[in-house]
């Protein structure tokens, strides 16, 4: 049984873009995603689901997270989540309002605890999904946050956006919205902000075939291929050409009630081990640098 959760899904991811001609041109020729076309300065990029977009560039002058953007399951459920927002000293940013962003609907922005923008959507239409392809991203997979303080940002996730923790590691805590082992992870780290975005592909072979069209393109592995423990999801992670660490997975865990949520001692590795597998790597310097370098917008 899977609980009545106030936000149902992941929805898009903002970033801000130094260079959006030399960014959009990655993330359509080499991530695979489709350009949408929409007035406006932002660039916006849909998988083959779905989704209106999932992700959009947005103008500015160095890289930075600029929105992670939650579908809520009514108009009603928005407006208590905004709520329970303001009432844990989140400032609103703007009131709710017709979206002009593809998809419609309405929207509302507040800044959380840790000083990320979430956006609240509802009744945004969804796209005619596009035939899916093995190696094309069908929509987001999660959006994994630095803060330096887990157990505090996990509360509010709780007790405020209504999702359920899954899975607690020595420096991660794993929070779902619906029957996925995780659309949030939150990682111990010095500095607040982005750590990676992760893509769900349609299966195993998808994220072989897409990683195997990055290094054609010269992007090297910063981690993987392999499978994560909490989720057990299959990964490969790449630095895109503005400095953001980009997931491909497929795989993920589906969960509900009777999960049984486990702490540190369940996820430990054999020495040299990395992941379920024992296959992939060490992360690479450049990777590791790259997960504690994007600041909030």
């Amino acid at each position: 049984m899977t609980r009545a959760f106030p936000i149902t899904a992941i929805a898009s991811v903002d970033i801000q873009s130094p260079d959006p001609e030399r960014h959009a041109a990655f993330y359509r020729d080499v991530w695979g995603l489709e350009p949408i076309d929409h007035p406006g300065d932002a660039r916006f990029f849909a998988g083959t689901g779905a989704d209106p977009y999932i992700l959009a560039l947005v103008p500015g002058e160095s890289p930075g997270l600029a929105a992670v953007t939650f579908r809520c399951a009514s108009a009603e459920a928005m407006d208590q989540t905004l709520a329970r927002a303001e009432k844990a000293g989140c400032r609103r940013i703007d009131s709710p309002a017709p979206a002009t962003r593809p998809g419609g609907g309405t929207m509302v922005d507040f800044r959380e605890p840790n000083g990320c923008v979430i956006r609240l959507v509802h009744g945004d239409q969804p796209r005619d999904p596009k035939p899916t392809r093995i190696d094309r991203a069908t929509r987001l997979s999660h959006v994994n946050i630095n803060t330096r303080d887990v157990d505090a940002l996990a509360r509010f996730y709780e007790d405020v956006l209504g999702f359920a923790l899954t899975d607690r590691s020595k420096i991660m805590a794993f929070l779902r919205c619906n029957a996925d082992h995780h659309a949030v992870v939150l990682a111990e780290a010095p500095v607040e902000g982005l750590n990676h975005i992760a893509f769900m592909l349609p299966e195993l072979e998808g994220v072989m075939r897409a990683s195997g069209r990055m290094r054609d393109h010269g992007y090297d592995f910063g981690w993987g291929v392999g499978r994560h423990g909490p989720g057990n999801n299959v990964f490969a992670y790449f630095v895109d050409p503005e400095g953001y660490v980009v997931e491909h997975t497929a795989e993920v865990l589906q969960v509900d009630d009777s999960y049984e949520v486990g702490g540190p001692a369940d996820w430990t590795w054999p020495p040299g081990r990395t992941d379920h597998w024992g296959i992939a790597p060490p992360k690479s310097e450049t990777c590791k640098a790259a997960q504690t370098a994007i600041g909030f917008v």
